[in-house]
């Protein structure tokens, strides 16, 4: 895949994030269009998730045919080129009017993030993202806080079921006690790329699956950010615990987290 396939590639999903997400703002719009169901605990699911995905899989391949398409609702299989869409992360707050959540789109080429696009229509935001090109939000560069003092920042810990609750709750008591804000906002998406654009210190979840990060890790690690090596193992179909962070306070987060971090552009 040459330089311009990737460079095709990413406009084309600028422009396709543009659409899915005047689609999406339809049905935000609209509570009443949202035919609300739960998928478990706090595992909530509206029409627009579906809607969402189907625009984008059968645009993508259209464009692309020979690219897999891995999305939360409808799943799919690995390749060596496979975009990964989150049609609507964030879903409960989606569903309950709060602005706070996304549509994630990432593209990987032999396991590796190659481009990412997360647009947050109801705040007006669209951040993008290629490797080795830098990160942006609504097309001006972005970069990570640059903060050395764990006393001053401000850490989102995301929180799954899939991790027994003590193990969450163990990493918010050491957070407090090394002086950190914790905080959570329902958006695993967001939340890296309020770690790009300097908002938070970092963003760690102990479990999290691809769809949620596959376009973050790209902009923030643009960005400045250390990233943990998330696609690692079967990180892609199963996946991993994530870390995303300013690159000053990645001892102390690792320590917070358990999670170990490469330096920024590993």
């Amino acid at each position: 895949m040459t330089p311009a396939d990737l460079e095709l590639r990413y406009y084309a999903v600028l422009g396709l994030v543009s659409e899915a997400s005047r689609m999406a703002l339809g049905y935000f719009n609209r509570s009443d269009s949202l035919g609300i169901t739960m998928k478990g605990a706090q595992d909530w699911l509206t029409v627009a998730d579906g809607a969402v995905e189907d625009f984008l899989r059968q645009r993508l391949a259209v464009l692309f045919p020979t690219d897999a398409i891995i999305g939360e609702e409808g799943g799919g299989q690995a390749s060596d080129a496979v975009w990964i869409i989150d049609p609507i992360d964030g879903t409960a707050n989606f569903a309950r009017g709060d602005r706070n959540w996304c549509i994630s789109i990432g593209f990987l080429r032999n396991g590796v993030p190659q481009i990412g696009v997360i647009a947050a229509p109801a705040l007006e935001e669209v951040y993008a993202a290629r490797r080795g090109q830098g990160a942006t939000m609504n097309g001006q560069p972005i970069r990570v806080s640059g903060a050395s003092d764990i006393n001053r920042a401000s850490v989102e810990l995301g929180w799954s079921t899939r991790v027994p609750a003590a193990s969450y709750l163990a990493v918010i008591e050491r957070g407090y006690k090394a002086g950190a804000a914790m905080k959570r906002s329902g958006s695993g998406a967001l939340g890296i790329c309020h770690v790009a654009i300097g908002r938070s210190e970092a963003y760690a979840e102990l479990h999290i699956n691809a769809w949620d990060v596959a376009a973050g890790l790209v902009i923030a690690s643009e960005a400045g950010a250390a990233v943990s090596d998330f696609f690692a193992g079967d990180g892609i179909a199963t996946g991993n615990p994530v870390l995303c962070c300013t690159p000053a306070l990645r001892g102390d987060l690792e320590a917070m987290t358990g999670i170990s971090c490469r330096p920024r552009g590993d």
